[in-house]
């Protein structure tokens, strides 16, 4: 069922849509466990996690949340006038995450991450917001050219294929959110960002999955991640895209699963 949290952020309150995902096996663990926080992928809202984060409180029997950031899903629309900032995923991790989490009282949650919710999911851990550990899938901490190459086929897709109508299905405004997300990625000064410097500040438990045939990005996206923060696990995914949460469920609950379970006692960051 579709709840609502709303914040006062950059200078304006925004309506953000979440939902809680209670595991059906029953409540006796999940009362004390920390909650899984999901954060979508750049064009994702609640609605395009599908069955997933259900499947996964239901394997750790531990509730759940999923929020649709602003602008996506039917939290409150952004106009079209007014651009996607560059650094919008540093500001998801540094105001609305930790005021999300305070606003709807869920303290040191596990944030699950797909791609630019895995590089929200790193920053969020790196700064200040108190997590039990974080899980990202297809995270990005910089730019490639591959990732520059699989944004130009979704523009393709999306002016001249099926992908503006299926995005209308979830969005109130498919074209601010597509344009908002490709024309960050697509600016020439886009090509210099790097998240390298949170990477090294990570100090709560980590597991990077990526499938090995990901149209976005090569394996340097979490084979990085281990590089500055060691401590890291890494999951490859063979025969598998960008993603893994919908194409490989079971192998990818499975190991966000058995990983949360080794680290339930893991230090908060």
């Amino acid at each position: 069922m579709t709840e609502w949290v709303h914040l006062r952020a950059r200078g304006r309150e925004e309506r953000l849509e979440f939902a809680r995902v209670t595991p059906r096996g029953g409540q006796g663990e999940a009362k004390a466990a920390p909650t899984l926080v999901f954060l979508h992928e750049g064009l994702g809202s609640v609605t395009l996690w599908r069955d997933f984060p259900q499947r996964l409180c239901d394997l750790l029997n531990v509730p759940g949340l999923v929020y649709s950031r602003y602008g996506y899903g039917r939290s409150t629309p952004r106009p079209r006038h007014e651009p996607l900032p560059a650094d919008y995923l540093e500001q998801e991790a540094e105001m609305i995450v930790p005021a999300l989490l305070e606003a709807i009282s869920c303290p040191s949650p596990w944030l699950i991450g797909h791609s630019d919710g895995g590089s929200i999911a790193l920053l969020a851990a790196a700064g200040a917001t108190p997590v039990s550990g974080i899980a990202v899938i297809a995270p990005h901490w910089f730019v490639e050219e591959k990732c520059l190459s699989g944004i130009e086929r979704a523009r393709q897709a999306f002016e001249h294929g099926a992908l503006r109508a299926k995005m209308g299905k979830y969005h109130q405004d498919a074209d601010a959110v597509f344009y908002g997300w490709h024309d960050v990625w697509a600016h020439s000064e886009r090509r210099d960002w790097s998240i390298a410097p949170a990477l090294a500040r990570l100090r709560c438990p980590v597991l990077a999955l990526q499938g090995r045939e990901d149209e976005y990005a090569t394996l340097e996206q979490i084979e990085g991640v281990q590089r500055y923060a060691p401590h890291c696990v890494l999951k490859v995914i063979e025969n598998c895209g960008h993603f893994p949460h919908l194409t490989r469920a079971e192998e990818t609950g499975a190991a966000i699963a058995d990983f949360i379970r080794q680290n339930r006692g893991g230090a908060s960051s």
